[in-house]
């Protein structure tokens, strides 16, 4: 379990790394393979299923730390 746990925390330490845009253009191209992913599993064409939750996961991580900076930005 704590190997993980370690491999999370890597990706997020690795996000906090990027700047704004990089985040930005990280997240529409996620966007982009989510579309494609769903439209895949519509007409039976996925062949890994467990990257339509991997793909949310790192979208909702995007915004988590998009949304982190932008109350960190407005208190200072």
């Amino acid at each position: 379990m704590a190997k993980k746990d370690q491999k999370k925390t890597g990706k997020m330490e690795d996000l906090r790394t990027k700047s704004d845009d990089q985040l930005a253009e990280n997240l529409v191209m996620l966007k982009k393979e989510q579309f494609n992913l769903r439209f895949q599993a519509a007409t039976n064409q996925l062949e890994r299923s467990a990257r339509v939750r991997e793909v949310r996961r790192e979208i909702a991580q995007i915004k988590t730390l998009q949304g982190e900076r932008t109350r960190e930005a407005s208190k200072a």
